[in-house]
């Protein structure tokens, strides 16, 4: 073998390997988790516990870097330009992951193959509301009013997911809602609370302090059970939409790049996160659920959010812009 062809051949299965040699002192220096949204998010806040566990288990520092923007693709191409070195992680989840695939034109990052799953997080229920005073009183009356009316009703939204979740619902219902995009979720729950639109998407979280004050009613969960602290509002699946299920979710995830005995120390780390007590006290007191599993059932749970965005996407006419 020629001395070229030798060192190629090394270099090769240095790259199949993981590069074992070089990343036995990982982590050797702080790491950093990418955030693709604003500070005091949904995502932005889950990650912060992420890093309070995760420091201490790695044995550097884990700090945030927040990087909002064009529905998280500046923060996953801020990750997909690191260095695959383990050093830089992200906080990705069904907006970039599964969102923007179907609604983005010429997306600058595939979600499948330029990152690898290192753990779930968390995924948080999608409640469907109306202003405290509104006539609206539950989804069969929101449907016949939009079905009765000449005006369409307004339907407000921040994100494309929730537009595809507001689409699939009037796709299955057979209506038409007027779409009312907004830039942030306190604009929009506003104007809803000011009874200048009739309906909004958005996760409980945000909406809980509203709905406790009464300034907004919840009619009805996208989730595959009722949530326990709105054990008396009903599912979409109650309300005569078996099919329709919808949450937010969030993940860690890494360049595929990044090698294999890296990417399985931040596995290790993670479940250690997630088994954590005060990691599980802290989704319970957002209401939202843990999402446990390898980095295989993470992949899979992402493709399949993937394909049904897909399809609704295909329902409502909707294409990628």
């Amino acid at each position: 073998m020629h001395r070229h062809q030798f060192a190629m051949g090394a270099a090769v299965l240095a790259l199949l390997t993981g590069f074992p040699a070089q990343s036995q002192s990982y982590p050797s220096k702080p790491v950093r988790l990418i955030v693709p949204f604003s500070a005091g998010s949904t995502t932005d806040i889950s990650a912060r516990i992420i890093i309070t566990q995760l420091a201490p288990l790695l044995g550097q520092p884990v700090f945030i870097e927040n990087r909002a923007g064009a529905d998280g693709s500046i923060g996953i191409m801020a990750a997909k330009n690191a260095p695959a070195d383990g050093y830089t992680l992200v906080s990705a989840g069904w907006t970039n992951l599964t969102v923007n695939p179907v609604v983005m034109k010429d997306l600058p990052y595939d979600p499948a193959r330029d990152f690898k799953p290192v753990s779930g997080f968390t995924r948080g229920m999608i409640g469907l509301a109306v202003a405290g005073n509104s006539k609206f009183k539950n989804v069969a009356d929101l449907i016949a009013a939009a079905k009765g009316s000449s005006k369409q009703l307004d339907f407000g939204t921040f994100s494309a997911g929730y537009r595809l979740a507001m689409e699939w619902l009037a796709t299955a219902a057979g209506v038409h809602f007027a779409h009312v995009p907004y830039k942030t979720p306190g604009q929009m729950n506003g104007d809803l609370m000011g009874n200048q639109i009739d309906a909004v998407l958005d996760a409980l979280p945000s909406l809980t302090p509203m709905l406790k004050a009464g300034k907004l009613r919840l009619i009805a969960v996208l989730g595959d059970k009722r949530h326990a602290e709105f054990a008396d509002v009903p599912m979409m699946k109650e309300s005569g939409f078996p099919d329709i299920s919808i949450y937010g979710w969030s993940a860690v995830y890494v360049r595929t790049e990044t090698p294999n005995d890296i990417t399985e120390r931040l596995v290790d780390a993670m479940q250690k996160v997630l088994a954590a007590q005060s990691t599980q006290d802290f989704a319970r007191g957002i209401g939202s659920e843990l999402i446990v599993g390898g980095p295989a059932v993470i992949r899979q749970f992402q493709m399949d959010q993937y394909q049904n965005f897909q399809r609704v996407a295909g329902l409502a006419g909707i294409k990628p812009e």
